[in-house]
Order: C-alpha cells, then sequence, then structure tokens
C-alpha cells in the first residue's frame, strides 16, 4: 500500500481579526513549515522565542475555547484554525499571531478552508504519520453524561451527537470519514450561543469579540422585547428579533443542524492536538473543549508510553 506524504502550505497566508473572548485585533500569517514540525505557534509581539506547539500537554484553558501555552507564552482559541489545518491534512505549519487569540472572523473554519485550498498545498518527501491507538481508550464526565470512546481502526471516523436538551437545537448527530468534504460539509458551520448565556458571558469578560456576524444565537426562552433591545446595544446594531424557529434573526443557518456540524468542527480541532491526524474511530456524547482535549491528553499519553 502507498503511503501519504505529508504536506504543508505552499505559500504564507495572511488574516487579520477580532478574537471572540478578547476582542483583540490579531494579525496572523500562516506559513509553510519543514516535515515533522507540525503546527507551531510563534507569538511574534513576545519575541524571537516565543513558540508554543500545537499538543494536548500544553492545553492550559478550555473556557468557551481552548488555549495552549507554553511558560508565558499563550495563544487561545485555536479550535477553528487546528479543525482546518486537519481537516484539510495539512501536517505541518508555523503560525505567526501578534496576539494572544486567532482571529474569529466568521465564527467558522470556512475563511482558512478558502485560503488554504486557493494557494494549494505542497507534498513533502517524509511519509504521513498517523496516530494510532493499540486498545479502546473513554473519557467520561459524570456530573454532564459526556463522554468520547476511540476504538483501534484502519478506518477513521466520528459520530457525534449533541444534546443540550434545547427544544430548539433537538438532538443533532453528524458523522466524519475520509469520504467526507470537509470543506463544504463541516468548515462552514458556525460557533453558537444561546440567548441566555450572553450576558452572563459579557459580565465574565468574555465573548467581547461577539457580533451578530460570528455566532448563532440559539433562543431558547422566552424573552421580552427589553432583553432583545439590550443585547442590540451590546452588539451595537438595530433592533434584533426572533425567528420562528428559535433563532435570533442575526443569521442565517448554513445547514439545519450546523450546530452539531461545528461541534463536530470543534473536535476535529481538539483531537489534533494528540499530535497528528487520529486513525481511530471515534464515538462522542456532548462533546465540548474541556473533554475534547482530556481525550487528546489520553491519547498522547498512551501513545508515548507504547513508544
Amino acid at each position: 500500500m502507498t503511503r501519504l506524504r505529508q504536506r504543508t502550505l505552499s505559500l504564507g497566508l495572511e488574516f487579520q481579526g477580532k478574537g471572540l473572548h478578547t476582542g483583540k485585533t490579531a494579525h496572523m500569517v500562516l506559513r509553510p513549515a519543514p516535515e515533522g514540525t507540525g503546527i507551531l505557534f510563534h507569538r511574534v509581539d513576545l519575541g524571537p522565542g516565543a513558540f508554543v506547539r500545537a499538543l494536548a500537554e500544553n492545553v492550559s484553558s478550555t473556557e468557551r475555547s481552548t488555549t495552549i501555552s507554553e511558560g508565558d507564552v499563550s495563544v487561545s482559541t485555536i479550535e477553528h484554525l487546528m479543525s482546518a489545518l486537519s481537516g484539510l491534512g495539512v501536517d505541518n505549519a508555523l503560525v505567526e499571531i501578534d496576539n494572544v487569540e486567532v482571529p474569529i472572523l466568521d465564527g467558522s473554519a470556512l475563511p482558512f478552508v478558502e485560503a488554504i485550498l486557493g494557494s494549494g498545498l505542497a507534498v513533502q518527501e517524509s511519509c504521513k504519520s498517523y496516530v494510532t491507538v493499540p486498545e479502546v481508550v473513554e473519557v467520561k464526565d459524570e456530573n454532564t453524561g459526556s463522554y468520547i470512546r476511540v476504538s483501534p481502526s484502519e478506518t477513521p471516523s466520528i459520530h457525534l451527537t449533541v444534546d443540550f436538551g434545547s427544544r430548539v437545537l433537538g438532538v443533532q448527530e453528524a458523522f466524519w470519514d475520509e469520504c467526507t468534504d470537509y470543506a463544504t460539509e463541516l468548515a462552514p458551520c458556525r460557533t453558537f450561543v444561546f440567548f441566555h448565556e450572553i450576558e452572563y458571558l459579557f459580565q465574565n469578560n468574555l465573548v467581547k469579540g461577539g457580533d451578530v456576524e460570528n455566532a448563532i444565537v440559539i433562543v431558547e426562552h422566552p424573552v421580552s422585547e427589553e432583553q432583545v433591545g439590550r443585547l442590540s446595544s451590546l452588539f451595537n446594531v438595530p433592533k434584533l428579533a426572533i425567528n420562528d424557529n428559535g433563532y435570533l434573526n442575526n443569521l442565517r443557518l448554513r445547514f439545519p443542524d450546523e450546530c452539531g456540524r461545528h461541534k463536530l468542527l470543534d473536535l476535529i480541532g481538539d483531537l489534533a492536538l494528540s499530535g497528528g491526524r487520529l486513525k481511530a474511530k471515534v464515538e462522542a456524547f456532548k462533546p465540548g473543549h474541556s473533554i475534547n482535549t482530556r481525550m487528546a491528553k489520553a491519547i498522547r499519553e498512551l501513545t508515548q508510553n507504547n513508544g
């Protein structure tokens, strides 16, 4: 069987935008990287040696997003970019960024994917290395009922179920395997938030960069005209309204199950922190950044101990 070779970017790609949680504007450049590099972040604003490797052992926070740190160097909200790179089969890349948070752009992975596909990938000499597990690995959260189970398999796949107990979302399922077109089926799916969470998030210095262009807002409980007006003021937009399907009218859904697909997008990005493309069968119920990265750490520990 012919083994696939590693791939990197063909040329540098530039992005600029605000971070979802900090609201800080960052300029970011994706650059080609040598074989065996993996995904490496460089905080150029902190100096020539300010690097963070995109590996599970460097995860320092999973509060509403995934943050990685080495020493005093941190980069946050990396999951959409990591998902785009993993979803397109990019093994090696250098990410230069001049602030703490990756730009949220439209809340999906699509801007990254379109740029990468537009410029193309470069095939490298070394064979692609896959992350495999020798046995079933399971991580559970007894409080939420969430779990992720990873089983050995020669044909990688991910089956995910999302259940927020929401009348609007219902139970959504999403699936990925090597026949899935990541660029069209998953990359366009945007992040989402429940209406009742937004004021809490603002009060806790999160979603400072949130706006009506980069997040789907789900209205689960009845809200007053005053609450909608207050949200409109927070986002500095004309008065918003609630659609009959229970979503705020700031965005039109790209898929009926866009929220479930976005959770799969996130999971792909977080599992990429296991050190590369995971060749295994993944079953996930109610995943989130915390349990996703716990699984990536468990895989790293298992594969390193067996290496």
